[in-house]
């Protein structure tokens, strides 16, 4: 499992890698700064209210009010960061997959390719549940106290497991044996996840979570096939 991770990050340099992480690193921050101009917009409508109490001047509410507003807008940003990055990364999913099959694997023959359209609908699924998942987690993670961090660890790891080990191993056996090859390693995959999970608190490395999130499942994928007892399985 260390292992897969590490053989993700040395081909951090693969021109091919590099691609697609910049593309998906602009098209998100092009999005998240529209929608923060779009978020200013808002905050500008709202009309002062020029409040007194008693003949006391509070127009200072109006000031708190609008840094309030900032400040919910800059953490929604950071919070819908990485499921947007996942969502434009999982267009290019194959890419990666591609350039560590012909690195680490170049006797294979090359694996089926999904629909633009079919991926894009399954990274809106996979963003969805995850940002649907951590709204509903925040009200755990109020009353965990000190093990809060395990359960976004949990939580997180359970789902970007699920979701980029059985969409790589897709390409190469179908989704319906993908699906029961991460049944039957259920434990390493979750676990695999849960590493994935710890960057994703970090805004900046959380971007790069995705690639090396396909990469190192990609390795995973294909350490557990080579497995005799895995094959005719799959």
């Amino acid at each position: 499992m260390i292992g897969d991770f590490l053989k993700a990050i040395g081909q951090l340099g693969d021109p091919r890698f590099l691609r697609v992480f910049g593309i998906s690193v602009a098209l998100t921050l092009a999005l998240l700064v529209g929608a923060l101009f779009g978020w200013s917009w808002l905050v500008g409508m709202i009309p002062d209210a020029d409040l007194t109490l008693f003949g006391a001047d509070l127009s200072f509410l109006d000031g708190l009010a609008a840094v309030l507003a900032w400040t919910a807008g800059a953490i929604g940003a950071v919070f819908l960061m990485f499921p947007v990055a996942a969502v434009f990364i999982g267009l290019f999913l194959e890419d990666i997959a591609d350039a560590v099959e012909a690195r680490h694997f170049p006797h294979l023959p090359p694996a089926g390719r999904m629909g633009w359209g079919e991926t894009l609908a399954d990274g809106l699924v996979f963003a969805g549940a995850l940002l649907l998942a951590n709204l509903v987690g925040l009200v755990f993670y109020l009353f965990a106290g000190p093990l809060a961090p395990f359960v976004f660890l949990a939580v997180n790891g359970l789902l970007l497991g699920r979701q980029y080990f059985e969409l790589v191993a897709a390409r190469r056996i179908g989704a319906r044996a993908a699906r029961a090859l991460r049944k039957r390693h259920a434990g390493p995959i979750w676990l695999a996840g849960g590493l994935m999970a710890l960057g994703l608190s970090v805004p900046l490395i959380g971007l790069a979570i995705p690639v090396l999130g396909v990469a190192s499942f990609t390795h995973m994928y294909h350490r557990i096939a080579a497995n005799p007892s895995e094959t005719g399985r799959a």
